[in-house]
């Protein structure tokens, strides 16, 4: 059976990277796409999840369903963050393996990561060190998925593979202005001050800290590279319990040049201020992605172009964007 008659389950498709990877599926030939929404399929009630994938006939499964919101949320609702987390995980993946489906593609977080890991970050670094104390619950959460997969791997031979993406962004983010990640929420600013004239645009910090960005429409790409990996390949690259296959660009920039980019990409012609009586959070934060370029692939879309697009999304879509 080739792969694209493959009966491809993605859990999340609503979300952004379910999204993408959705619109990616279908435009590689993907004709057997299941999908079920939240008021349809319910992840966190087991009994529905295992009759879901007894009467489906499923052969592949991407588990890019996720509770995720930004460090207020994590914050307020830390028990809700792990709970979720948990029991999507456990009932996804546990009732793949009693419906005897042998692929599956957990996504994650580069959150997994020790606060003070070494940059670039290595897969390796994994349980090294403490968490960044705002996000642990999520983390810890998306730690237990990467061994949930190496576990069924081990006890069962499963082919459940896992994938951690640096920070995205792309179309079907979430674009409130408080609770958002660094580009929806620079980018809702640039463009609210374009409209309003204002003279200058302030941004927290020095703008020195080091960021690196992936388009969405690049980790989709990545996800549907390494589910289909022929599996000597991806033992060859990985190992039992150290399984987990980091997704960015390699590169990364400063908040500075970000925000003059996204200046240059909305067209404000203002004054960007850096507030460095505010904090700057880590310094730096970057993937070490030579496991995946050793697998054979790379990011294609740069910086720019990949904020042009998205901006072009926003503009077409203020009445429905998220926030």
């Amino acid at each position: 059976m080739s792969e694209t008659s493959s009966r491809v389950f993605v859990a999340g498709h609503r979300g952004m990277v379910g999204a993408a990877i959705l619109h990616a599926l279908r435009s590689a030939g993907y004709d057997a796409i299941i999908t079920r929404g939240r008021d349809e399929l319910d992840l966190l009630d087991q009994g529905a999840v295992q009759k879901f994938f007894k009467d489906e006939n499923v052969d592949q499964v991407y588990l890019a369903a996720a509770k995720v919101g930004g460090i207020h949320a994590n914050n307020e609702y830390p028990a809700e963050f792990i709970y979720e987390n948990l029991m999507i995980e456990c009932n996804i993946i546990h009732s793949a393996h009693l419906a005897n489906i042998n692929d599956l593609l957990f996504l994650g977080s580069s959150c997994i990561y020790p606060k003070f890991a070494e940059q670039p970050i290595k897969e390796s670094s994994l349980l090294t060190g403490v968490l960044e104390a705002t996000n642990e619950p999520y983390a810890v959460a998306k730690i237990a998925g990467i061994k949930l997969c190496e576990s069924y791997n081990r006890q069962y031979q499963r082919n459940y593979r896992s994938v951690m993406p640096t920070n995205l962004y792309g179309e079907n983010d979430n674009f409130h202005p408080e609770n958002s990640h660094v580009i929806p929420a620079l980018m809702r600013r640039f463009h609210q001050a374009k409209l309003d004239q204002d003279p200058q645009v302030v941004v927290w910090g020095t703008g020195k800290p080091m960021r690196e960005f992936l388009h969405v429409d690049d980790m989709a790409a990545a996800s549907i590279f390494v589910m289909n990996l022929p599996v000597e390949t991806f033992q060859k690259h990985t190992d039992p319990m150290l399984s987990h296959i980091n997704v960015g660009t390699g590169r990364d920039c400063t908040i500075a040049e970000l925000a003059h980019t996204m200046a240059e990409v909305t067209e404000y012609t203002g004054e960007v201020v850096f507030d460095s009586s505010k904090p700057d959070g880590t310094p730096r934060k970057l993937m070490d992605v030579s496991t995946l370029k050793n697998l054979g692939w790379q990011y294609s879309i740069e910086l720019k172009a990949g904020l042009q697009a998205t901006y072009q999304w926003f503009l077409a879509n203020q009445d429905r964007y998220r926030g």
